[in-house]
């Protein structure tokens, strides 16, 4: 046993480099200017089917949100993601909804995150002064902060998930698909076995760059948020 989950793990492993590699490629061809400036960040298998998982609501796929990486900061950077429906018979259904900057303008002041990320608390003050004293410390700037409270507030706000202006959209098998996820509001409805590579592309290289959600929020603010 200890064998075959050995063998599994190389398999899976050079499943997923091929594939970043390819759609790396693939990438870099359709938008050499992104790609001059992104940072290639992680692949990854989804081998569960979405419909009926139970998890924290944080943690459910099937509620709209727009992406953060609460671990990993991107200081404005864009979240871009490609998909592949590796599932040879059942399609893939999502659910997309409104973009960032109407959320924002909606949600960002009324739910009071925006101030509350920028006004720092003791904990982030503390955080802030043992970074800068060369203290190996993660301190999430304002907007990612605010990215990752924003994303746990859509997935919280019963009423938005109900009434949210959305549709459903089907990937058949083999289908492959590219998303802001930080900008579109998405879920996951149902699907099994699908691949999944992350780009981080430089707020430098937009081709829009004041429709970029740190722009959104720093125009809403009038504050520096990275």
């Amino acid at each position: 046993m200890a064998r075959g989950r050995g063998e599994d793990e190389a398999k899976l492993r050079r499943v997923l480099r091929d594939y970043s590699q390819r759609v790396v490629r693939f990438a870099a061809e359709i938008l050499p200017t992104y790609a001059a400036r992104w940072h290639v960040d992680y692949a990854s298998f989804r081998p569960q089917e979405e419909a009926g998982r139970r998890l924290s609501v944080h943690a459910r796929n099937d509620l709209l949100h727009v992406d953060s990486f609460p671990t990993r900061p991107t200081r404005g950077d864009r979240i871009f993601r490609v998909f592949t429906n590796v599932n040879p018979v059942e399609p893939r259904v999502w659910r997309t909804g409104e973009g960032f900057e109407e959320l924002a303008e909606r949600f960002a002041v009324s739910s009071g995150l925006l101030a509350r990320v920028s006004r720092p608390t003791l904990r982030g003050r503390i955080l802030r002064a043992a970074r800068a004293a060369g203290l190996p410390v993660r301190v999430r700037p304002p907007y990612d902060e605010f990215m990752h409270r924003f994303h746990n507030f859509l997935k919280e706000n019963g009423p938005y998930q109900e009434t949210a202006r959305a549709e459903r959209i089907s990937f058949p098998p083999g289908s492959t698909w590219m998303v802001f996820t930080d900008m579109v509001t998405h879920s996951v409805l149902s699907g099994q076995f699908a691949l999944e590579q992350t780009f981080l592309v430089s707020r430098d290289s937009l081709t829009l760059p004041a429709r970029a959600p740190i722009s959104v929020l720093e125009r809403i603010s009038g504050l520096t948020m990275a």
